[in-house]
């Protein structure tokens, strides 16, 4: 019988976690823009996803035996990882997604990641990039410019440069969470992680939770058509998600890994399209096409690699 971690060190089934949580992570602006539309404050919902994804989490750890208290040595590492992520990717990313007006643009820009990942990675592990790899990432940016000079060219909201500009802040902060997922994943399991990532997320948000999100209560923000999605978000797009990239970093590193984040804005589109959200023009998918390509080649750099290393 194949035990879990065997399971989990299978490079194919890790790259199909990472796809999922992909999938997962690009519904997550479309279930974050209905939660927008329906006027329901942010400091209300996003509080709200990130506690409950910490407490189904701790009783999924406590079931499997998997908890692990903190040592006395890694505290700041987690207090750091729940600032960069929830607390500040979070903000950004929902408030970038407000301003924007758009969850495809908002997952194209989360889409650059890559390329500070690159840096971020080289700097603090050593870790090493093909040509063919960077040729990948520059691949999948040209796509991403190529969207947003289309929606530039269509007309934007008049917030749309903060927008983008907290989006901006969203990917520092995503690279600051991968770094620091890195350095705990050799002595906690992705899923105490990520378990206590958004339990010390939730005590972050509390004094936002208490003063500007309940601030304008109504009982509407109970109703089905609101929990719904933050139902979605906590156990789907929190949770599990989070829990599989966590696997996805351990195993193929910070760069590598933050490849497949490119990816994230074609689900969002998809998604957007067949729903009505949002209707594409031909030269954002254009572009959406241009970002696959990017991580075609960036797949092939990575199997050469491993070719190289003997694994």
């Amino acid at each position: 019988m194949t035990s879990p971690k065997s399971i989990c060190d299978n490079k194919a089934v890790i790259y199909v976690f990472s796809a999922l949580a992909i999938l997962l992570w690009g519904m997550s602006y479309i279930w974050s823009d209905q939660l927008i539309a329906l006027d329901i404050p942010i400091f209300f919902f996003v509080p709200i996803r990130i506690l409950m994804a910490g407490l189904v989490l701790l009783v999924f750890n406590l079931l499997t035996c998997q908890f692990k208290l903190i040592r006395k040595k890694d505290l700041w590492k987690f207090a750091l990882l729940a600032v960069f992520e929830p607390l500040v990717y979070f903000l950004c990313e929902t408030y970038g997604i407000k301003e924007t007006g758009s969850p495809t643009i908002s997952a194209m820009i989360i889409a650059s990641v890559p390329i500070f990942s690159v840096f971020a990675a080289f700097i603090f592990f050593k870790e090493k990039i093909s040509l063919v790899n960077g040729l990948g990432i520059a691949v999948t940016l040209a796509g991403i410019c190529l969207v947003l000079r289309s929606q530039m060219e269509c007309g934007t909201p008049g917030n749309f440069t903060l927008g983008v500009i907290l989006l901006v802040i969203a990917v520092f902060s995503e690279v600051g969470h991968a770094l620091f997922t890195k350095l705990l994943a050799s002595d906690y399991r992705p899923q105490v992680i990520v378990m206590y990532q958004f339990l010390i997320g939730a005590v972050y948000f509390l004094p936002f939770f208490l003063t500007k999100g309940i601030e304008n209560y109504e009982p509407r923000f109970l109703s089905w058509k609101v929990l719904k999605p933050v139902f979605c978000l906590a156990l789907l797009c929190s949770s599990l998600a989070f829990s599989l990239w966590a696997m996805t970093i351990k195993r193929l590193g910070v760069a590598k890994s933050s490849v497949f984040l490119a990816m994230m804005c074609v689900a969002t589109a998809l998604v957007a399209e067949v729903i009505g959200r949002e209707h594409l023009t031909a030269l954002q998918w254009g572009g959406i096409l241009v970002a696959v390509v990017g991580i075609v080649l960036s797949q092939y750099s990575k199997c050469c690699c491993s070719r190289q290393d003997g694994r």
